[in-house]
């Protein structure tokens, strides 16, 4: 699921409002091993394009 939820995010990374959604979507199917790697993979790919939104997402704790 971790690989998949790369590529989703990649794909909507043009619009901020879909990648936020996805993005929220994708920690709720994860389990807590892939969260922390999930993390660092966006912070390397889009912390120039999005650092609010992630900050925001992470910060928050994962309902599911």
């Amino acid at each position: 699921m971790l690989e998949y939820a790369k590529t989703i995010l990649l794909k909507v990374s043009f619009d901020k409002i879909l990648f936020e959604k996805e993005l929220r979507k994708a920690l709720r199917t994860l389990v807590p091993a892939e969260l922390s790697e999930l993390k660092s993979w966006c912070y390397k790919q889009f912390s120039r394009l999005y650092r609010r939104v992630l900050n925001r997402v992470f910060r928050q704790p994962v309902v599911a």
